[in-house]
């Protein structure tokens, strides 16, 4: 995943700006990553990313991250079986 690729796809928010946000906010949960563009407040498909940019900022360690395609396609499935595990439990 480049910088400027979308990292929360439901607010648009980009790798990029949460690096940024967590470089100059020195936020101290993961949680409060959401304080950036709402990012992992909708689908919740970022949040593990949200949590990995997080530790690597603490570690100042970049482990890698998939391509922005890779990523759209992972986050489809997701929401997919999101969808049928809600519609099971209906």
């Amino acid at each position: 995943m480049k910088p400027d690729d979308e990292l929360c796809l439901c607010f648009h928010v980009s790798m990029r700006k949460v690096q940024n946000f967590c470089r100059i906010e020195k936020p101290q949960r993961a949680s409060q990553l959401s304080e950036c563009g709402g990012a992992g407040t909708g689908c919740g498909w970022c949040r593990p990313f949200l949590e990995r940019i997080f530790e690597s900022q603490k570690r100042a360690d970049s482990s890698p991250m998939p391509s922005a395609d890779e990523y759209r396609k992972n986050r489809a499935q997701y929401i997919r079986e999101k969808n049928a595990g809600a519609a099971e439990n209906s």
